[in-house]
């Protein structure tokens, strides 16, 4: 396991994803029209159909150095997952589920420093198929790695290490800002 640097494009937020590995988290690359809105909106930057590539893990494993007061959440559905930006430079940097007691933190893999330690995609989530419909590569590794994680987290304790919620209110370190319907209407949802 590897600690791996991450910081925001221009350096405001930097921070380490604590234990890195193939075993330890998710290497997962997505292509729901959520994941592409919020890169574009967050970033100006169209992701098309090369998908969103993201490190699941726990809230714990991931802490801060410099710049946590920069962080800033938007959400097309504040009731499920919460994304979280620098408001520094605008970049998208983390995914979170709308509830700290389920510990599951998705972290942008083009912020790490180096992403030798993750391994390759091992998951593709939400695939487009030729009749249209979307399914999941791995979906036992994908789900399974996602819940016992997160079981565990709840068991030992460890949900309360988080840096994106105040545990004892439950709310986000952030006021979570719901696009407009005019900033939606220029994203693919």
């Amino acid at each position: 396991m590897t600690d791996v640097p991450f910081s925001c494009r221009c350096g405001g937020i930097k921070g380490t994803l604590h234990g890195a590995s193939p075993s330890s988290g998710n290497h997962v690359r997505c292509y729901c029209v959520p994941c592409r809105a919020a890169v574009l909106f967050a970033n100006a930057e169209d992701v098309g159909s090369t998908g969103v590539t993201l490190y699941q893990t726990t809230p714990d494993k991931i802490s801060f150095q410099q710049g946590r007061d920069k962080l800033a959440i938007f959400s097309f559905t504040p009731q499920k997952l919460l994304r979280f930006r620098a408001s520094c430079c605008g970049v998208q940097m983390f995914t979170v589920l709308s509830s700290p007691k389920f510990a599951l933190a998705g972290v942008m893999t083009n912020l790490l420093e180096d992403t030798a330690a993750l391994g390759p995609v091992a998951m593709e989530a939400f695939v487009l198929q030729p009749d249209g419909t979307r399914k999941h590569s791995s979906v036992l590794r994908l789900y399974g790695g996602v819940i016992g994680r997160a079981l565990l987290a709840r068991v030992s304790g460890r949900w309360k290490q988080t840096n994106f919620f105040d545990v004892a209110t439950g709310k986000p370190v952030a006021d979570i800002y719901v696009p407009t319907e005019q900033e939606r209407a220029n994203l693919p949802l």
